[in-house]
């Protein structure tokens, strides 16, 4: 097995069509939604597209509510392509409805419906008479026939419990459905977490799609001792005839990340997970050989490089808004991002507008120049490594002076906890005096198992001299509250009145 991209890009779902995968991954609360990257080898990803640039605009998509959406909006899509067409259905876990793009480019645009019901990491499959189903659930696996234009449960359809896990003997029941037809049987793919093991990947299997299914776990394997499993996703076959599953890892603070997973099927049918070389440590240097579809985009340029997944590019898909954002209020304009607060807050989680990208690798930097000097009293303007456990670097105003502060917020309650609201100022560690709020502000990520925390630094002259460190390195968590991995975040936010603006330019992503 094989990290293929060390970023955070859970609940994958991947297809193949003629030279090219595409696969989906899950973006929660932020938007643009539902991310779609593209891949001539499975190993080497670029973007392709986001499904919508905003899905329902709630109180909570766009934080009016200020609390959110975190660790909700939409999960686990299910992609496919059925006759001549990209189908995208996922369910969000905010509006509790189950949402169905299609297009005849994965580029888009995407025609947007609904499918009535709510079908938790729901996978969508025609089979080869037509029908079409939709398998979903936790702990009990569903099977539930569709009406052929997919707008809901069919009339005297199938609908049937299909698997059921023992509620008893799991911290974590069956779910993560991705159902597939492989010479004339059908294998559901799940996640789960037995008491007393890491995350797993399980495999049931059928020969006929209402069952009965047998089946269990076909893969318990770290990666890189995380502890911590490698599971839930989907399964491609390559045009030679090899197959693979990208599944993900929980990666600590970084997130989850996708790795590539050779699968092959033995006498019986049955899929069965080739064991790393004895020995052979490091996401690097596990054997998984993979072959390039060779598209004529490759054939006609043999030096063709893919788009990296980061960019200092204000304009890039690198980039998403925490939540919805008012662009009434943001302006993006010779790549220089502008920020202008239209409500008081206490944090930064019910700021809108903030501009967010991905950590890379576990050990990364991201710096930016900010114009603080149209902040107002009590606003705070900087960078944030954004998850349920954060930290940033920003400038405040109090007095009629600016002051250059480090600042971290610590959860109260369990890492796995969902549903909580962030509703305390962040906790200031320290503070030094500012004669010139413009200023460069730099985070640099050490996200290694034994660290997991990022460095605060900044410039007092952008551009000029060595970085500062403002505080120790603040400790970063993966906690559900957010549900996402930590990410670089440009914010403005005021707690006393509206109004105040801030200005970022100069974004410099770099790899330690």
């Amino acid at each position: 097995m094989k990290a293929i991209i060390v970023s955070d890009y859970p609940d994958p779902d991947v297809i193949r069509v003629g030279d090219v995968y595409y696969m989906a991954s899950t973006t929660m609360h932020f938007m643009p939604g539902c991310v779609i990257l593209r891949s001539y080898n499975l190993v080497d990803w670029e973007f392709a597209s986001y499904v919508y640039d905003k899905l329902e605009e709630t109180d909570g998509q766009t934080l009016k509510d200020n609390k959110g959406i975190y660790g909700k909006g939409m999960w686990a899509a299910s992609l496919n392509f059925h006759d001549d067409k990209f189908y995208v259905s996922f369910v969000a876990n905010d509006t509790h409805k189950t949402y169905l793009f299609t297009s005849d480019k994965i580029e888009g645009p995407w025609k947007r419906s609904e499918i009535k019901g709510f079908y938790h990491d729901m996978s969508l499959f025609w089979d080869d008479d037509g029908r079409v189903y939709v398998v979903h659930g936790n702990t009990e696996i569903h099977l539930t026939e569709l009406e052929a234009d997919l707008s809901g449960p069919k009339k005297g359809g199938v609908d049937k419990v299909m698997i059921c896990d023992d509620r008893e003997k799991v911290i974590l029941g069956y779910e993560g459905s991705h159902l597939y037809k492989i010479n004339g049987r059908y294998y559901n793919f799940m996640i789960h977490m037995p008491k007393g093991k890491m995350r797993s990947q399980g495999c049931y299997v059928a020969d006929n799609i209402e069952g009965p299914w047998t089946g269990g776990d076909v893969l318990c394997s770290d990666l890189d001792n995380w502890n911590s499993g490698v599971a839930q996703g989907g399964i491609v076959q390559d045009k030679q005839g090899k197959w693979f599953g990208i599944l993900f890892q929980d990666h600590g603070a970084l997130g989850r990340i996708p790795v590539l997973v050779p699968v092959e099927f033995n006498s019986a049918g049955v899929p069965v997970v080739p064991e790393p070389v004895e020995g052979v440590e490091g996401p690097s240097k596990r054997g998984v050989s993979t072959s390039s579809t060779t598209p004529k985009i490759l054939d006609n340029n043999p030096g063709y490089k893919y788009a990296p997944l980061w960019s200092n590019d204000f304009t890039n898909p690198a980039w998403q808004w925490n939540h919805i954002p008012d662009k009434s209020f943001c302006t993006l304009q010779d790549n220089c991002y502008t920020i202008t607060t239209n409500k008081t807050v206490v944090n930064i989680t019910q700021a809108v507008n903030t501009y967010t990208q991905r950590t890379l690798t576990e050990n990364c930097a991201g710096s930016v120049v900010l114009d603080a000097s149209q902040i107002n009293e009590g606003d705070f303007a900087g960078l944030a490594a954004l998850e349920g456990e954060y930290g940033f670097i920003a400038v405040t105003k109090r007095d009629g002076k600016y002051y250059l502060v480090a600042a971290e917020h610590k959860t109260k309650y369990t890492p796995w906890a969902m549903g909580v609201f962030d509703t305390d100022p962040p906790d200031i560690k320290a503070e030094i005096p500012l004669e010139n709020p413009k200023i460069e502000l730099k985070l640099v990520f050490d996200l290694t198992r034994e660290k997991q925390q990022v460095q605060l630094q900044y410039k007092n002259n952008p551009g000029v001299g060595e970085y500062q460190t403002l505080f120790t390195p603040v400790q970063l968590r993966y906690t559900l509250d957010q549900f996402v991995g930590v990410r670089f975040a440009l914010f403005c936010y005021s707690t006393k009145q509206t109004g105040g603006k801030a200005q970022f330019t100069d974004f410099n992503y770099s790899f330690l």
